[in-house]
């Protein structure tokens, strides 16, 4: 199953994907986008030049597992998406998926800009690569 994964955020959304093999989790791109409408078209272009079969979106729920309003933004996003795309979007667990991007590219040397350009992409790509073993694991 191809499916796209999205590292929403204020500002920047990460995004990655994985081929229909399931087998590796890649960084896409970054969206440098604040607004909530032009972010959706967006996403809605890139869902249309990359046609996966899934999306995940990350759920950046409390350490406690409470939602925040940030938790709540992400659903109401993720069910837009839904909505509008008529692909089955499910929301997963972020905790710590961009304090590990940051390591991740603290050891790889990437730093200042460099960092801040590609942290939400390796954010989402840790996310996607959390559900694909999730779903390796359940079968």
């Amino acid at each position: 199953m191809k499916i796209i994964a999205l590292d929403l955020g204020e500002s920047r959304t990460g995004v990655a994907l994985c081929e229909k093999d399931e087998l590796i989790a890649s960084p896409l791109t970054v969206i440098n986008e604040k607004s909530p409408e032009r972010l959706l078209n967006r996403i809605c272009e890139i869902i249309l030049e990359k046609s996966p079969d899934m999306i995940v979106v990350g759920h950046p729920v409390n350490m406690d597992g409470s939602r925040g309003e940030r938790a709540e933004k992400c659903a109401a996003t993720a069910e837009r998406i839904s909505s509008v795309t008529g692909i089955e979007t499910v929301l997963w667990d972020e905790r710590c998926t961009t304090v590990m991007a940051h390591g991740i590219l603290s050891e790889t040397g990437k730093h200042g800009k460099k960092r801040k350009q590609v942290v939400d992409a390796v954010a989402a790509t840790l996310i996607l690569e959390s559900f694909l073993d999730y779903r390796r694991n359940r079968k």
